[in-house]
């Protein structure tokens, strides 16, 4: 038996989520991992050595097999071979303004080096310029100045704050009139090539923005506004491209910004297989087509209208769960995002089937103190769950996380608030900032007595807090993101999470490895 050398993944092997390795449906070719060559043996008559020698390949083949096969089912992919960057201009417009400390414009530093260490650097790929702006503007480097990305780096490195005053426009017009310029590098307007500024700021601007940001764009140019602190969200929206959603992003503070570099890295990325890099919206499983993919269910499944997600826990006496969210409604929060955690909620609302054998919802917000806005089993269908989650009232101050947590393990969870005996018992945490209490004891007990706990963090919150709160697993139980408007593609992960029901994919591809392995030994003995 002579492996064979690997060969890209049959789209099929996207499908397992379980711990056995993953075949192929019927009438699929499986083409991944090492295939086994039978080569054709003539042992002589009566020799039981020959016999030993094909059982002992045998087994070291299916070892080898087992192997490459990984914990998933698929080979692991080659990390950096996946994604390639469109050739790009690409200027930072970068604000060092006296609102700006000198430790906040390291961590923009940081930032910029992130997002270049991601790029295929080089002087006909993508290149590089800075504009550092405060009263005045300088440029810091050209397009032209370095065709490295390890020259880049160190120049970045290099950059120190001018610290006085905001002239935003005037340092987009520096970009349209210089930093754009053939005679700075830039290359001539064509589709083959994008012209990219990102602009990251932290206050008002002292001077107009908004008819040099339209000059700016009609030069085609496609700028990116990212805003820190106490920045002016409406001047964000006069800088930036359309759509503002892709194109606006707002971070509480400095010391968070360097999580954007994975949207900057993805916005220049030309990728030719969306499955493999996990850049798709497929709940279950993803099929890539030329260009683009398609998703599918796995088997106990179904499709939804979306096109994108599955019926989770439907049917089965699996699928009963007790489902309570925890809910931070401090003053950090803000009106407007607090509206896209409700969305949040009802999102994962939606992959549920409500009943009184099935899943029941419980909700309950905190800030300075605890409030339960529903118990569990109050309604008893999705639509009623998500009009009482729609109508709940922001209630601002304070983050007592700790405070909640023991909430949940002495009242949410109890039968009198509508809990199930020996049902599965699911609490979904969402915050944004560091806890004002002790959060440890509390959530240690949750974990001991049994709870499945997610923890979900948003701009500020500390990750060493979320992980606390995470059940093991932590990294299938813990999620972060920078911006209240990518809760969303959480909210997706944790629809398939939450299910509690047994994984299609394992038991059915363990007896079709096994039968494969009988035949083959099967033959061999004839």
């Amino acid at each position: 038996l002579v492996p064979l050398p690997s060969v890209p993944p049959h789209p099929a092997l996207h499908t397992c989520q379980g711990l056995a390795p993953c075949l192929p449906e019927e009438g699929q070719v499986n083409t991944s991992g090492p295939r086994l060559l039978l080569a054709t043996l003539h042992p002589a008559s009566g020799s039981s050595t020959a016999m030993d020698r094909i059982f002992s390949a045998l087994l070291f083949s299916l070892l080898l097999l087992l192997q490459s096969y990984g914990v998933c089912g698929a080979p692991p992919q080659p990390r950096g071979t996946l994604c390639r960057t469109k050739p790009t201009d690409l200027v930072f417009i970068i604000d060092s303004s006296r609102s700006v400390r000198p430790h906040e414009f390291e961590k923009v530093k940081v930032f910029m080096s992130r997002v270049i260490e991601g790029l295929d650097v080089g002087p006909n790929s993508t290149r590089v310029g800075v504009i550092n702006y405060a009263s005045a503007v300088k440029n810091e480097f050209s397009l032209k100045t370095y065709q490295t990305k390890a020259g880049l780096l160190q120049a970045v490195r290099r950059i120190e704050p001018l610290s006085t005053g905001t002239m935003t426009g005037l340092a987009i017009q520096f970009a349209i009139s210089r930093a754009f310029s053939d005679s700075e590098g830039a290359r001539v307007r064509s589709p083959n090539f994008n012209k990219v500024a990102i602009v990251v700021t932290d206050g008002r601007p002292q001077d107009g923005v908004q008819d040099v940001s339209a000059r700016a764009r009609a030069a085609g140019i496609e700028i990116f506004a990212i805003g820190v602190g106490r920045v002016d969200m409406h001047t964000l929206r006069q800088i930036a491209s359309e759509p503002l959603d892709d194109h606006v992003d707002y971070v509480e503070s400095y010391s968070v910004i360097e999580k954007l570099t994975h949207k900057f890295q993805e916005a220049f990325c030309v990728v030719s297989d969306l499955c493999a890099t996990g850049d798709h919206d497929c709940e279950q499983i993803c099929i890539s087509t030329p260009g683009a993919y398609k998703c599918a269910c796995k088997e106990g499944f179904t499709l939804n209208s979306d096109g994108k997600t599955c019926s989770a826990c439907s049917g089965g006496s699996g699928s009963a769960l007790d489902l309570v969210f925890l809910i931070d409604g401090s003053k950090s929060v803000r009106p407007e995002n607090f509206e896209l955690v409700k969305k949040f909620i009802n999102q994962i609302v939606d992959s549920l089937e409500v009943s009184d054998k099935q899943a029941q919802v419980g909700l309950v917000q905190y800030s300075s103190s605890v409030r339960q806005e529903f118990p569990l089993g109050q309604f008893k269908n999705k639509k009623d769950i998500k009009a009482a989650v729609k109508k709940m009232a922001y209630m601002e101050k304070g983050t007592m996380t700790g405070q909640a947590l023991k909430y949940l393990i002495d009242s949410s969870f109890s039968i009198i608030n509508g809990a199930r005996p020996g049902v599965p018992k699911v609490g979904i945490v969402f915050t944004d900032g560091r806890s004002q209490d002790y959060i440890t004891d509390a959530a240690k007990k949750a974990k001991d007595l049994g709870f499945r706990m997610f923890a979900v963090g948003v701009g500020n919150a500390v990750e060493d807090e979320l992980r606390e709160i995470a059940s093991e697993p932590v990294a299938e139980h813990y999620f972060y993101t920078a911006d209240f408007r990518t809760i969303s593609k959480i909210g997706k992960k944790l629809q398939m999470k939450i299910c509690i029901e047994e994984d299609p994919c394992e038991c059915k591809s363990i007896v079709k490895f096994q039968t494969k392995v009988e035949d083959l030994i099967n033959s061999l003995q004839r």
